[in-house]
């Protein structure tokens, strides 16, 4: 499992929210849903999102938005155009003044507005899940990424958003999934922003020793072990690693094993189960890293997750 695949294994989509909307302008909603990662497919007209920081960001018929982040922001069909509507958590849609919408703006399965031929028309998918494994690829996107669409699954999504049938549900969500994987594959493959262990994992080198560690976490992995596995001088290994990640090879192992940890101890794995898991000796020696990194015990970590 590389980040790509532990933010999917963390916030995966299970009977996610996904929605088309579909608007005559002027419309503004708030959205307050406090879901980490909202996907926007923009299918029709144009729209602006208002991120907490004030700065609006332009989405146009064939675009994409990722909105990272818990924080409040503002989809509306321009900037300046007031909310009317706030989402809540769950999913809950109201006036400003709180009266539900949920029934009065529905216009079929998963489909909502103020208008069946809306001229603004979105697709919305909101994730709820949480991962810290996904975490350290989340935190490299701004809080707003806006980017072309895949035009074939943003249609077939759509489409399938407004169908009802046996398997429905995760269908939609491989879906969802799908799309957020070309997304932010499409991304990072061209932003200089990208994290620098995402542009190493293309070295001929330096990659093949990062998916070793991703996929044998558990494994005694020393940085001679990983030099002579790729074919590499010792030296030579750990200079050219440290160059391109941004750090020394067992500085990164360490920050992906208790990644990890912290992701096994949310699904309720025991603490020596995850020790075990990711390459620590003991609970105790998972407890001692665990705790110099995330402020809490492994155990207090477990409990908070339930």
């Amino acid at each position: 499992m590389d980040a790509l695949a532990g933010l999917l294994d963390g916030i995966r989509a299970r009977g996610a929210f996904i929605l088309r909307m579909r608007l005559d302008p002027p419309w503004s909603m708030r959205v307050c849903d406090e879901a980490p990662l909202t996907v926007i497919c923009q299918t029709h007209g144009r729209a602006v999102i208002v991120p907490a920081d004030g700065q609006p960001v332009e989405l146009t018929a064939g675009q994409l938005a990722l909105t990272r982040g818990t924080e409040p922001y503002v989809f509306a069909d321009d900037a300046g155009t007031r909310p009317m509507i706030v989402i809540h958590p769950g999913q809950r849609c109201t006036t400003v003044s709180g009266d539900d919408l949920r029934f009065e703006m529905s216009l079929g399965v998963r489909t909502w507005g103020n208008s069946s031929t809306g001229a603004c028309r979105s697709v919305i998918g909101a994730y709820e899940g949480h991962s810290i494994v996904g975490a350290r690829l989340l935190d490299a996107l701004p809080p707003v990424a806006v980017m072309p669409a895949d035009p074939a699954l943003v249609t077939l999504l759509s489409h399938e958003a407004g169908r009802d049938g046996p398997g429905q549900e995760t269908y939609l969500d491989r879906l969802l999934d799908l799309l957020l994987i070309t997304a932010v594959r499409a991304w990072f493959d061209r932003d200089e922003a990208a994290p620098t262990w995402w542009r190493a994992e293309h070295d001929a080198l330096i990659g093949p020793a990062l998916k070793l560690m991703y996929r044998n976490p558990s494994h005694p992995w020393t940085v001679q072990r990983l030099a002579a596995t790729v074919g590499c001088s010792r030296a030579a290994f750990a200079r050219r690693f440290t160059d391109l990640v941004g750090e020394p090879p067992i500085a990164f192992l360490t920050g992906w094993r208790l990644a990890l940890a912290a992701d096994l101890l949310h699904s309720g794995a025991t603490v020596a189960a995850v020790a075990h898991q990711v390459g620590y000796g003991s609970p105790f020696a998972l407890s001692t890293a665990f705790k110099r990194v995330h402020g809490v015990s492994p155990q207090q970590h477990r409990t908070a997750a339930r």
